[in-house]
């Protein structure tokens, strides 16, 4: 007789990562491969911060500290909150995860937009709560109306990825504001804000702001992206103190590792100068928004560091043959299909050259097969 395993297992939709196949990220990383696929930093991390990860490394025989208490403190300060609203984790994945075990059960409903970040229906199938997907609407934005209309007594959770992966288009925080303002107070609303530093239409302190009108609110944000920590995983929840004690009661101790605690730590106290990669980041994005128009093709207005195209009438013919057109150019991008969008494709920005490299290679992979 063979072992038998939770037959939820078989409905948990599997993460594909931004790696061309047959390789690992650290084939990738240690080669001239464009890797475009995981709206990853260009940029490597600050100098300070990687001495604060050397001299971190000597206490690697200890547990980390498993309240993250001086990256709390210092995100409090940088928040201007108390550090009781703060909940850190091991990307802010692990926080979704872990408010889906907290909120979610059998009959509990959960509603997001889609396509959005792929690790939204994960919470549904772990759970067994009942999942509600809003489509986009004509511009790839979330439908706010829509999602308004599917909430219920039973509706637990509402998910809105702002910017949203993975189109990149952007609500303003007036438009979230008056969302919440509708939404019952017996429902958690997240926000995920893991692209919140590139958008151009507010501060990102606004949306910080809604907490103290909406306890049911919560922000996620992440070192991954603008601070150059993919590979640390450590993101971060402003949240109600219940909340925080709800994800902390359903997660491991010690999640966030001592090196990923020091590294963002450190990344905090150099905020201007990670605020001049952000801009040169939205300099290259408008570039390459132009360069993408000029070859014929239609993307969503990005307010991320990554363009959602669409390849056209005939997207969904042509989408796997022009990803592997660019893999053969050194090109890595993210296909649609695996995004909730098939005919379209997903692309990070990465160096001018590495950019140059990939606006060539669509330039020859469209002309082509259109």
């Amino acid at each position: 007789m063979s072992v038998r395993f939770n037959k939820k297992l078989s409905s948990i939709p599997g993460y594909t990562p931004g790696v061309p196949k047959g390789h690992s990220a650290e084939d990738v990383a240690g080669s001239e491969i464009a890797q475009l696929a995981s709206n990853e930093s260009p940029f490597p991390p600050l100098e300070e911060v990687v001495e604060a990860i050397c001299s971190a490394a000597a206490s690697m025989n200890r547990y980390p500290d498993p309240d993250a208490t001086t990256l709390r403190r210092r995100l409090a300060e940088r928040h201007e909150t108390e550090p009781a609203r703060i909940a850190v984790a091991n990307g802010s994945c692990e926080i979704l995860l872990a408010a889906g075990e907290a909120l979610l059960e059998p009959g509990a409903e959960l509603v997001y937009g889609w396509p959005a970040f792929s690790m939204y229906p994960q919470l549904a199938a772990m759970s067994g709560a009942r999942e509600i997907r809003v489509p986009l609407d004509r511009d790839e934005k979330h439908d706010l109306e829509a999602m308004l209309e599917e909430i219920t007594a039973a509706t637990q959770l509402v998910l809105v990825c702002n910017p949203n992966n993975p189109t990149g288009t952007y609500l303003r925080v007036s438009e979230i504001a008056d969302f919440l303002k509708r939404v019952p107070e017996h429902v958690t609303v997240i926000l995920d804000e893991a692209y919140i530093e590139f958008q151009q239409y507010d501060d990102p302190e606004d949306s910080v702001d809604l907490l103290d009108w909406h306890p049911n609110l919560v922000l996620l944000r992440t070192f991954s992206k603008a601070y150059s920590l993919a590979g640390l995983r450590v993101g971060y929840a402003l949240c109600s103190p219940a909340f925080k004690a709800a994800v902390d009661a359903v997660r491991q101790p010690f999640s966030v590792n001592a090196l990923a605690q020091a590294a963002a730590t450190e990344a905090l106290r150099h905020g201007d100068r990670i605020q001049e990669r952000i801009e040169s980041v939205i300099v290259e994005r408008v570039r390459v928004e132009s360069e993408i128009a000029g070859i014929g093709l239609k993307t969503a207005e990005t307010q991320a560091n990554f363009s959602w195209l669409s390849l056209g009438d005939n997207g969904t013919e042509i989408e796997q043959q022009v990803v592997a057109d660019l893999a053969a150019a050194g090109v890595v991008g993210r296909p649609g299909r695996l995004l909730g969008g098939p005919g379209w494709l997903r692309v990070s920005y990465g160096t001018a050259d590495q950019d140059d490299r990939f606006l060539e290679a669509l330039s020859r992979a469209v002309g082509d097969h259109t």
